[in-house]
């Protein structure tokens, strides 16, 4: 499929390889501003897309996952071999979600509270779209990078 075509069948002014690129170059944006000075790695760079650089601490690898918020069987996943130590996730306005939603979890946390497939499956590791807030609240807007949940 052409961009053109691609462009065609949806309700939206761009292609999803331009989605995924915007939305990379959001967290590196929002990590910067943040005290984290951060960079869009090459596109196609395996394992991660953005490299971090906080104060005083080793860089920081994010996989960056974006799609439109939408209830029900759609998924957010990535591959339990994938390199990075940070999953940030990006919900887009869509289907009673109103706004732009930033989730940055760390590796750990991640893995801990996926879905997992068979070993034999593509998708190792997902997440239904409509249970990202609430599976990952503690880490919504986490741009200075915090590792542990807050405490209550």
């Amino acid at each position: 499929m052409t961009e053109d075509e691609e462009r065609a069948t949806q309700d939206r002014p761009y292609t999803r390889e331009q989605m995924r690129n915007a939305c990379m170059q959001l967290i590196a944006a929002e990590l910067t501003l943040a005290g984290n000075p951060a960079i869009k790695v090459p596109t196609f760079w395996p394992g991660y897309d953005v490299i971090a650089q906080p104060p005083g601490a080793e860089p920081q690898l994010i996989s960056v996952k974006s799609c439109m918020f939408k209830r029900g069987e759609v998924f957010v996943s990535y591959l339990e071999g994938d390199t990075f130590d940070w999953l940030a996730i990006i919900m887009l306005p869509g289907d009673g979600e109103p706004k732009r939603r930033f989730f940055l979890i760390p590796r750990a946390v991640a893995d801990a509270k996926a879905r997992h497939d068979k070993p034999t499956a593509t998708t190792e590791r997902y997440y239904r779209i409509d249970e990202i807030a609430e599976l990952f609240a503690e880490f919504e807007d986490n741009f200075i990078l915090a590792r542990e949940e807050p405490r209550a």
